[in-house]
């Protein structure tokens, strides 16, 4: 299983962003990101189920959506009004549905500055 992702920069506060995410080596039942800021805890940002459920934080309501693409296996962030509490290593990930098994993309970074 590989994940490959995509997209991440430096931005402005309040301007946008998109990442995007794709997965290959199998089928997976939910994608999404986690990110991780200096000094704290990784975190879930947004997941999205292959039926098209999503779960976001509450920090990302609002702001950010995720969606889906099953046959491409790649899953896309979309980020706007971002703040410079955004700022973070940004995770892809993918739970394989034959094992459970979640499998994680390198990590991109995103900057946002005042």
């Amino acid at each position: 299983v590989q994940l490959q992702a995509s997209g991440g920069g430096l931005v402005q506060a309040g301007g946008s962003l998109r990442l995007s995410c794709v997965a290959s080596g199998g089928i997976f039942i939910t994608m999404g990101w986690y990110r991780q800021a200096p000094g704290k805890q990784r975190e879930l940002v947004a997941a999205i189920t292959s039926s098209g459920g999503t779960n976001y934080a509450d920090s990302a309501k609002g702001r950010f959506t995720i969606s889906r693409d099953n046959p491409k296996n790649t899953v896309t962030l979309q980020m706007s009004s971002l703040k410079l509490d955004d700022t973070a290593v940004y995770y892809c990930y993918a739970r394989r549905l034959r094992t459970q098994e979640d499998f994680w993309g390198q990590g991109t970074e995103v900057t946002v500055s005042s």
